[in-house]
Order: structure tokens, then C-alpha cells, then sequence
């Protein structure tokens, strides 16, 4: 029987297996709000990024016996979330037949930014204003650490493409800075 005093993730996981309601809540209230910020990072619609999440963490329970305690599991837990919003995106096709470079302006300027005053929900609404292939390729490039060829592996896309991408979400954020910067 298990205790109400805050567990360690191997304990709750091994509750989480024998079947334990209390630690599978446990388990999703240490970690909704953190997936619920990847989930956020991929889908425009909070009423999305929560039913991802949801269907994420049904996938993570029904997983758990495939965890090998290699690594955090936190960051286990996260690919899922990344794989469950990247499927919701393909059934969206939310990333398909992205933008042509003649349609961009994809050039950085060289100007220096004050970001000084940028909070996480900022950032946040920034990434998810980005065109959905953008935003796509950014999340797993910068902030999830896929290679690009991971990541055109993921997505079905080239590698230079996934490295276009990144390159004009990242004008595109600094674009998004520097309209920020000119109130202030």
C-alpha cells in the first residue's frame, strides 16, 4: 500500500505497474503541467494540447513496462508527448506543403536584441503564432534536440527542408523580438 508522502519516479512507477490508481494520479500531477508546456509548444488550441496530452498519457500507462530506467524518465515521457503531438499534426496535416522561399522573407538582420523582459509565455505565444511547419521543425530542432535528419525522418521531409524551416523560424522569432523591442 502506498503512502501520501511525495514519492521518487522509480517508486511511483513501480506502483504505477502493479496497477495503482493513486500513483498513476500521482505520476500525472508531478508531470501534467510540464508535458502540458511541450503539448502547448505544438498545438495553437490549449482544447488540443490537452487532448494530446490526455491521449499521451494514456500512452505513457500503457507503456511503462517498455521503460528500461536508462536515462531520465522524464525525458522518456516527453518523447512520447513529442510523438503524440507530431501524430495529431499528421492527422491535421497541420505540416504538409509548407511555405516556398519566395514567400518568406528569411533573412536575419544582424541587430542586437534586448530580450531582457521576455517571459515563457511570450515565447511560448511566439512559437505557436509560427506557420505550423516552423513551429514543427523549431520545438524538435532547438528545444527537443532532434538532429535534422532525425527530424525529416520524423516528419517525412527532407533534411534541407527541416533546415529551412529552422532557419526561418528562428528569423522569425528574431523578427517577433525586435517588433517587441521597438515599444520599449
Amino acid at each position: 500500500m502506498m503512502d501520501r508522502k511525495v514519492m521518487d519516479d522509480k517508486t511511483l512507477l513501480n506502483e504505477c505497474l502493479k496497477g495503482s490508481s493513486l500513483a498513476q494520479k500521482k505520476l500525472f500531477e508531478k508531470y501534467a503541467s510540464k508535458m502540458m508546456f511541450v503539448c502547448l509548444r505544438y498545438c495553437k488550441e490549449a482544447e488540443d494540447a490537452e487532448d494530446v496530452l490526455q491521449e499521451a498519457f494514456i500512452k505513457v500507462f500503457s507503456s511503462l513496462n517498455k521503460y528500461q530506467y536508462e536515462g531520465s524518465f522524464e525525458g522518456w515521457m516527453r518523447k512520447i508527448m513529442v510523438n503524440c503531438c507530431l501524430d495529431f499534426l499528421r492527422k491535421q496535416k497541420q505540416f504538409k506543403g509548407q511555405s516556398s522561399l519566395d514567400l518568406v522573407d528569411y533573412k536575419i538582420p544582424s541587430t542586437e536584441l534586448a530580450s531582457d523582459n521576455l517571459h515563457a509565455e511570450d515565447l511560448l505565444k511566439m512559437i505557436q503564432e509560427m506557420p505550423k511547419g516552423y513551429q514543427v521543425v523549431f520545438n524538435l530542432f532547438a528545444i527537443e534536440g532532434y538532429s535534422h535528419k532525425e527530424i525529416a525522418e520524423l516528419i517525412g521531409v527532407s533534411e534541407e527542408t527541416s533546415k529551412s524551416q529552422y532557419f526561418r523560424a528562428r528569423a522569425f522569432l528574431k523578427n517577433n523580438l525586435e517588433k517587441l523591442n521597438i515599444g520599449r
